[in-house]
């Protein structure tokens, strides 16, 4: 949590930017920090936080973490976790980790652990963004610890292609329709995947969401946590859901925000998901017609097409940019996607359309940067790549180029705007060259304490309908409902959603099952 090429899920666009929090760091006595060799503080460990679940993990679970100054009030630490679960004694990795203090020492009731999505979003840049993602009833309280999911970020980060052929692998067109594009489609599927196993070895088969969860655990020990309390948006939740299947006697107060079905198939997630985009945009057309005098048209339809038709006309002919780089239609689809994730973008995507329709390229060619991280210089993280190397590992599912027409029908119906692109996005794991050592799970958090589970009406990214199936497919599932636009659904000015939110992970008060905002 988001597509792969846009379609095989889930990027969150919570990563706000703007400044971290900068919290003054105050040492207390009892339950609250003490100080480290280094001066930095650390945790005392909660009586059995440290308790390992076999023998032969106990050096992981006793580790300390070593918390240095990072800037901005921050701290930073390495967490040491085994490559394979398999072997402990064998080859380690670490995982990056970072830390925002609560910004009220003397009223910390604890570590909340979070995870933005993707898969591939560095966790530690959304902790670092803790004051705009959270309110302050949260960081007020809570230390906002976020880490980097091995595989992404600067946690033994996968690599699959250069950044050239990143380039020409994001551009594409994910829509191909003559018999050129589809075989530049099919080398793109087959490289990705021998790029993964070739570039990044032994790693590449050990990147799936479950040896994430069992590094989550580690991780809860290592922060001197009894129980685990958690926040996940998008894939996040996914994150989190199989960390209650694996422990779910060390479930704290888990929150799980735009979730993620985990009981139906990939082809399923991705039809889905195709209907939640189509319904993002038409209520940002549809906005733009009410409005009056919009300059997509005079109707949803009208928009409907004039977009449609636009991302033909960049197929056709790629548009200038201002700059080295052309804007072709691979780009042209993020930068319009980018923008449904919130209805506070939309007047960004008027810009960029309205600038697109005049021959300049350059606002969409930014926004298709934005979403795959890419910076003036290149790529600012790997999560281009690690959503490919986590979602194929976790569901190798693919079909053929020769399958796609027979499912183009159920597609087009589901998404008439978009619906091709996520079919042709059902061979994207077709080039895998490795295998999960993991065995699937049917997760359902048995005898675990209750999880919040919020969806939102209008999601696109992630269907108002995966949160109510993850609710009741969790056996402790509780379920609020955010009538909204929008991926995910705390702090997206719906006072009722944010304080039933708030009222758990500070107070455990567990909101009315059901509860609708």
């Amino acid at each position: 949590m988001t597509i792969r090429r846009a379609v095989a899920l889930l990027v969150v666009l919570g990563l706000v930017l703007g400044s971290a929090l900068t919290a003054a760091v105050v040492l207390l006595a009892d339950d609250s920090p003490s100080a480290s060799p280094s001066g930095v503080p650390t945790t005392t460990p909660e009586p059995g936080a440290t308790d390992a679940p076999s023998p032969d993990l106990a050096p992981f679970y006793s580790q300390q973490l070593s918390w240095d100054s990072c800037g901005d009030g921050n701290l930073c630490a390495l967490l040491t976790v085994p490559l394979d679960y398999a072997d402990p004694t064998g080859e380690t990795i670490e995982i990056a980790v970072l830390k925002v203090p609560a910004s009220e020492p003397g009223d910390r009731i604890g570590s909340l652990v979070v995870n933005p999505g993707g898969p591939g979003a560095p966790g530690t840049d959304y902790a670092a963004n803790a004051a705009q993602v959270f309110r302050s009833p949260i960081t007020d309280v809570y230390d906002v610890v976020g880490f980097d999911p091995r595989g992404t970020g600067s946690s033994a980060a996968v690599d699959c292609l250069t950044d050239e052929d990143l380039d020409e692998y994001v551009a594409e067109d994910p829509d191909p329709d003559t018999d050129e594009e589809v075989a530049q489609y099919e080398h793109w599927v087959e490289a990705f995947g021998a790029g993964c196993a070739d570039r990044s070895g032994d790693l590449a088969a050990h990147v799936t969401t479950i040896e994430a969860a069992r590094d989550m655990d580690v991780l809860r020990a290592a922060l001197g946590e009894s129980e685990l309390a958690y926040f996940g948006a998008s894939y996040g939740t996914k994150l989190g859901a199989t960390y209650a299947d694996l422990f779910p006697d060390r479930v704290g107060r888990l929150v799980l925000d735009g979730a993620v079905d985990l009981s139906i198939s990939s082809r399923e997630l991705s039809l889905e998901q195709a209907a939640g985009f189509e319904t993002a945009l038409r209520a940002y057309v549809q906005h733009c017609v009410d409005e009056g005098d919009c300059f997509l048209g005079d109707s949803l339809q009208d928009g409907l097409d004039r977009i449609k038709g636009f991302l033909d006309e960049v197929d056709a002919q790629p548009l200038d940019t201002g700059g080295d780089r052309l804007l072709e239609v691979g780009n042209a689809f993020y930068g319009i996607v980018l923008p449904l994730y919130s209805r506070d973008y939309w007047t960004i995507l008027d810009e960029a359309l309205q600038a697109g329709f005049d021959g300049d390229g350059a606002v969409l060619l930014q926004l298709s940067d934005l979403y795959n991280s890419r910076g003036p210089g290149g790529y600012t993280d790997n999560s281009s790549e690690a959503i490919y190397a986590i979602n194929c590992l976790d569901d190798p599912y693919a079909i053929t180029a020769e399958e796609v027409p027979a499912n183009l029908p159920d597609f087009e119906e589901a998404s008439p705007t978009f619906g091709t692109v996520f079919a042709w996005g059902l061979m994207s794991c077709g080039g895998i060259r490795v295998q999960s050592t993991e065995p699937e799970r049917d997760v359902r958090a048995a005898g675990a304490a209750p999880i919040v589970v919020i969806g939102t009406t209008r999601d696109p990214a992630t269907p108002y309908d995966w949160a109510v199936n993850l609710a009741e497919q969790l056996e402790s599932g509780v379920l609020i409902s955010r009538d909204g636009d929008g991926h995910t659904g705390y702090n997206s000015g719906n006072d009722c959603v944010d304080e039933a939110t708030e009222a758990y992970l500070i107070d455990g008060a567990v909101p009315e099952d059901g509860l609708s905002c």
